[in-house]
């Protein structure tokens, strides 16, 4: 069966679930996965040398699972766990992956269809993060010691791996994000059918 496959990563409080949460609202039998729901438990994430719960690296991810769950999805889109909007049997089905460290993972280069990453700035990324409740909570020093810089050392890692990522600036309304990226989609389907 046809599938297309969109991974949606970026930097932490990018906007990458509203994303992916407002192309499923209009894309048909288009169902989403995030990486969030895939974190370790606390009691196994590293901490490092300053006392910081090292959960911005893929380590800290159940990434087996992860990718257990996209393949049950790819093999049978219309009977997987995962939730789908349905729509009717002539869509391709689509499925939307989303999370912080997608392109960094070599087992998921093979499977996208389509890449999108968004950026925002150093200072937009610190002032959204510090407005967002997390479990644990950031401690004091926490995204200047360890968020930040494991964002630049992935993204610059990332751009090594990976080809045909469309960039997105983050600090676009929701609006004209998902315009574009929509957009490029139906043109993208199009010229799958």
């Amino acid at each position: 069966m046809k599938t297309f496959v969109i991974g949606i990563s970026g930097v932490t409080n990018g906007g990458k679930t509203t994303l992916a949460k407002n192309l499923q609202k209009h894309l048909p039998n288009c169902c989403v996965i995030s990486q969030d729901d895939f974190f370790k438990p606390e009691s196994e994430i590293e901490i490092d040398e300053n006392g910081f719960l090292q959960y911005d690296v893929l380590e800290a991810l159940n990434m087996e699972k992860m990718m257990s769950t996209i393949s049950s999805w790819i093999e049978s889109p219309s009977h997987s766990p995962v939730s789908t909007d349905q729509g009717n049997a002539e869509e391709i089905p689509i499925l939307i992956i989303e999370g912080f460290l997608l392109f960094n993972y070599k087992p998921l280069d093979t499977i996208w269809n389509r890449s999108y990453f968004l950026t925002i700035p150093y200072e937009e990324c610190k002032k959204r993060r510090s407005t967002r409740v997390y479990k644990p909570p950031d401690p004091p020093g926490y995204f200047d010691g360890h968020v930040w810089p494991m964002y630049l050392k992935h993204r610059r890692e990332m751009e090594d791996i990976t080809s045909e990522i469309v960039y997105l600036d983050g600090t676009k309304s929701e609006e004209e994000l998902f315009s574009q990226v929509y957009e490029d989609l139906r043109q993208e389907l199009a010229k799958r059918k």
